[in-house]
C-alpha cells in the first residue's frame, strides 16, 4: 500500500520487526513510550498521525498557534491511507492518530485485533457525491458507473447518501456497513469499487463517484459547492477524532492536545478555512 511518510529503511524495517506491520518511527522517538504501562514523559513531544488534509491542517494550526502557550510540544506526522495510523498507534510509533471516525474504527479493530479508541471528536467530513459529467442530481441516469469507497464503513456511508438521494433502494434493515449486496433496487445504476483515496482520481473514468471529504478537499473539489449530493451534519455518527491506543487516553499530552482541538480557537479556525465543507463537532466521544 503506497504512502506518504518520511522514513529510513531502517527505521521501517525497525517498525516492521516490532508489529510486523509496517508503521512510521522508531523507538527513539520523541513520542515514543513503554508499552509497560509506565507514564510517558510528559516533556517529551506528542507524535501524532494524521491524514494531510483538514487533519493535519488541523494540528498544525495547533502546533503552531496554540500548543507552546500550553506547554505542549507536538509533531504531527502525515499518512495517506487509512491503516498505517492505526498500527503505528498500536506498536507505540506514534503517540495517538486522527483521521477516522467511530464506525471505521469499531471495524478496524474488531478486524485487526487492535486497541485503539476515541478521545475527543474535532470535525465532521462530509461525505458526497460528484461528477465531472453531470450538473444535477437528476443527470444521473441507468446505465451510469458510480464509484464507492472499498472500506467497509465507507461504503455503507456512500449507499446511505446514494440512498437518502433516490439512486437506489437498500433492503429493509440495512445499517451503517451496507454493501453492494445489500441494494435492493440499483435503479439501472453500475458500481465501482474503489480505495478512498483513489476516488477523486478516478473521476474521470466513471460517471460520479462519492469521496471522502478529506480527499475531496486534497483534490480541489469544495463538498459544499462541488457537490450533487452531500451528507447531513445533524446526528452524523461520523465525526473524526483524536484516537490513542487503550491505556493512554490520561497521557496529560493527549488531555492537553483534546483540550486545544476542542477550543473556540480552533472552531473557527476549521469555520474559516472551510467555509462549511468540514463542521466543527466537539464534544466528547462515547466508546
Amino acid at each position: 500500500m503506497r504512502k506518504n511518510i518520511k522514513i529510513t529503511a531502517a527505521a521501517a524495517a525497525s517498525a516492521a520487526l516490532a508489529l510486523g506491520l509496517t508503521a512510521c518511527g522508531t523507538a527513539s522517538d520523541p513520542g515514543a513510550k513503554a508499552e509497560s504501562g509506565g507514564k510517558a514523559d510528559a516533556s517529551k513531544a506528542l507524535v501524532v498521525a494524521a491524514s494531510p488534509t483538514p487533519h493535519a491542517d488541523i494540528l498544525n494550526y495547533v502546533k503552531d498557534n496554540l500548543a507552546a502557550k500550553a506547554g505542549l510540544k507536538l509533531e504531527v506526522r502525515e499518512f495517506t491511507d487509512y491503516v498505517l495510523p492505526n498500527t503505528a498507534t498500536q506498536s507505540g510509533e506514534v503517540d495517538a492518530n486522527f483521521f477516522q471516525h467511530k464506525p471505521y474504527l469499531d471495524d478496524f479493530n474488531k478486524k485487526k485485533g487492535t486497541t485503539i479508541v476515541p478521545v475527543a471528536d474535532v470535525h465532521l467530513e462530509p461525505l458526497a457525491l460528484y461528477s465531472k459529467k453531470s450538473k444535477d442530481l437528476k443527470d444521473i441516469k441507468p446505465g451510469q458507473t458510480v464509484a464507492v469507497p472499498n472500506d467497509t464503513t465507507n461504503e455503507g456511508r456512500a449507499l446511505k447518501l446514494l440512498a437518502d438521494n433516490g439512486l437506489i433502494t437498500l433492503k429493509d434493515g440495512a445499517g451503517q456497513d451496507a454493501k453492494l449486496s445489500d441494494i435492493k433496487d440499483k435503479k439501472g445504476l453500475e458500481f465501482k469499487e474503489l480505495e478512498a483515496a483513489t476516488l477523486p482520481r478516478a473521476l474521470n473514468d466513471v460517471d460520479a463517484a462519492v469521496i471522502n471529504g478529506n480527499y475531496a478537499i486534497e483534490a480541489d473539489l469544495e463538498p459544499a459547492k462541488d457537490s450533487l449530493a452531500i451528507e447531513k451534519a445533524e446526528g452524523n455518527p461520523y465525526a473524526n477524532f483524536l484516537a490513542v491506543k487503550k491505556g493512554n487516553e490520561k497521557d496529560a499530552r493527549v488531555e492537553k492536545l483534546a483540550e486545544l482541538l476542542n477550543s473556540a480557537e480552533v472552531k473557527k479556525f476549521i469555520e474559516d478555512k472551510y467555509a462549511g465543507s468540514i463542521v466543527p463537532a466537539f464534544g466528547a466521544v462515547k466508546s
